[in-house]
């Protein structure tokens, strides 16, 4: 046999659920060809193969972000980062240092607004029209789902009052139909988003390859990307176009309220297009908002007395398009926040069969009463979470916006990743990026710890959530390889299956996951190709 490449290492976890221990890897073709011991490395070596020593490294089945949106983040990430602001003051002033010697008319953005900074008041623009001086602005909040407009940013786009839509969406206006700057859901959101300048395709093309290089970086090999809108198809083939892209990725278009037979087909066309590392597999719908924004679809009110319808303004018509694309053979994928939304989609789903091309599956379920959980194992329905939505944005005495919204009860049931996994569902991990941040090593360790990673003094939420180590790692490995219909090549380490690795500094299976957190990540391949080498590798 002659390798293109043969990986050497104490510990490698194949996730193949047994067999002798293995410290070597072949890979060939873009494949594993052979594993076994350092003794065998002889015989699988050629003139050109190149041997690589991960040291005291552990090699691992290459890890899957289950859940993110790259692209759609590349400009949901624009301009200024408010995601580190723990006062609205500094939020303020961040925002006043970028818009600081721009021209009067220039726009600034921002993104990763934090709602808990606004104290329990409204939401409004007010605190954005001095920082920026006028200027037009567009501030996404931290969800994706909301954002503010500066007033001069409101009258480019004409929104002087309220607006209808097909979905679900927001204007939200003051007692005399004045607009207070904030826009919920995407249509309203895109009434002023379709205004603000956009960065030429081949430099979102260059910064897309940037940004999946970084997350090479962190041990990604590949992602779900929840999403396909506007010009991604081309941003994406010209980034692969120039040199291959280092992550696989799988993209859901979305389908909206509103959608006709024609535009069902159309989502049926487009699965299984793509290039070399990326292709449309599924469909992505929205049942519901977010609780932090009142737009979450519960059985009972929130304390606000809101969050209490579907996305859908007729929730029939999403079961008959989830039931259409079905029957097509398309897998589905459907945001599901609140416990009536959760439940709906699961009503929606029962007695589907499961597409060859991956499993029906739910996103974030975030408040879940237990009656449903049955219904998961039952329906074979994948569950596909991301818990640092929970140890960012909650905490455990209740005071965050999204538990005082819900109330004890509600919040108490709050991302129930371990019942779900020991009661059978399959459990997909992610970050939702750029909502929370790519990095797996944090995910996977706040997984376990129910609470920010290097933070111990942190009260976790629900610790008797958390999950094993074990449980954690094959969130990003064998259960997304499963979801996605590709368990017969990937997410385990197996002559045949795809040489998508990831090799830490540390065993994920043994390090303290706060330790876990910062712990190098020395080598990243996808498809036998190094796409990430750290500066300790040898070869």
């Amino acid at each position: 046999m002659d390798a293109d490449l043969v990986l050497t290492t104490d510990t490698v976890h194949t996730l193949t659920g047994g067999g002798p221990p293995v410290e070597a890897v072949a890979i060939a073709g873009g494949l594993v060809v052979a594993t076994g011991t350092r003794r065998d490395v002889a015989g699988w070596r050629g003139a050109r193969t190149e041997v690589v020593d991960l040291g005291p490294g552990t090699l691992t089945p290459g890890l899957t972000d289950g859940h993110l949106h790259p692209v759609m983040g590349l400009q949901l990430t624009a301009d200024v980062d408010l995601s580190g602001a723990r006062s609205l003051e500094e939020a303020q002033d961040l925002l006043a240092a970028a818009a600081s010697g721009r021209d009067p008319d220039a726009w600034v953005q921002a993104w990763g607004l934090d709602p808990n900074l606004f104290g329990g008041s409204p939401v409004t623009n007010a605190p954005l029209e001095a920082a920026v001086g006028g200027r037009p602005a567009f501030v996404r909040l931290f969800d994706a789902h909301s954002a503010l407009a500066t007033d001069r940013a409101l009258r480019i786009a004409g929104v002087d009052g309220p607006r209808s839509f097909a979905q679900r969406a927001v204007v939200v206006c003051d007692g005399s139909d004045r607009p207070t700057g904030l826009l919920l859901e995407a249509a309203a959101m895109d009434l002023v988003q379709d205004h603000v300048p956009l960065d030429p395709l081949p430099v979102r093309a260059r910064q897309l390859h940037e940004l999946l290089a970084a997350m090479a970086a962190t041990g990604l090999t590949g992602g779900h990307v929840m999403d396909l809108l506007g010009d991604s198809r081309a941003v994406v083939a010209a980034a692969e176009e120039a040199q291959d892209l280092p992550l696989r990725l799988r993209f859901a278009p979305w389908c909206l309220p509103g959608v006709d037979a024609d535009g069902l087909a159309e989502l049926v066309e487009l699965q299984g297009r793509g290039g070399r590392r990326w292709a449309v597999g599924g469909v992505k719908f929205m049942i519901d908002g977010t609780i932090d924004n009142g737009t979450a679809w519960l059985e009972q009110p929130d304390a606000l007395g809101e969050s209490t319808e579907s996305f859908w303004p007729e929730p029939a018509e999403y079961a008959r398009a989830v039931r259409a694309l079905a029957a097509a053979g398309v897998p589905t994928a459907t945001h599901a926040i609140g416990d009536a939304g959760v439940r709906h989609a699961l009503s929606a789903l029962a007695g589907l069969d499961r597409p060859t091309a991956g499993a029906h599956r739910i996103e974030h379920i975030e408040t879940l009463p237990s009656a449903l959980i049955g219904a998961f194992v039952r329906q074979g329905v994948v569950a596909s979470m991301q818990p640092t939505h929970c140890t960012h944005f909650t905490r455990a005495d209740h005071t965050d916006n999204w538990s005082t919204r819900l109330g004890p009860e509600r919040a108490g049931r709050a991302w129930r990743c371990r019942d779900l996994r020991d009661a059978g569902v399959p459990l997909v991990l992610g970050s939702d990026w750029p909502v929370a941040p790519f990095d797996p090593r944090r995910v996977l360790a706040d997984a376990q710890l129910r609470r920010p990673a290097g933070e111990p003094d942190v009260a976790p939420v629900q610790p008797h959530q958390g999950l094993t180590p074990l449980m954690a790692l094959e969130g990003y490995t064998t259960q997304a390889a499963w979801a996605a219909g590709e368990a017969g090549c990937s997410g385990r380490i197996a002559p045949g299956m795809r040489a998508d690795l990831t090799a830490f500094a540390v065993d994920p299976l043994q390090a303290p996951p706060d330790e876990l957190a910062d712990a190098p990540v020395v080598l990243t391949t996808v498809g036998g190709s190094i796409v990430h080498r750290g500066a300790t590798v040898s070869g």
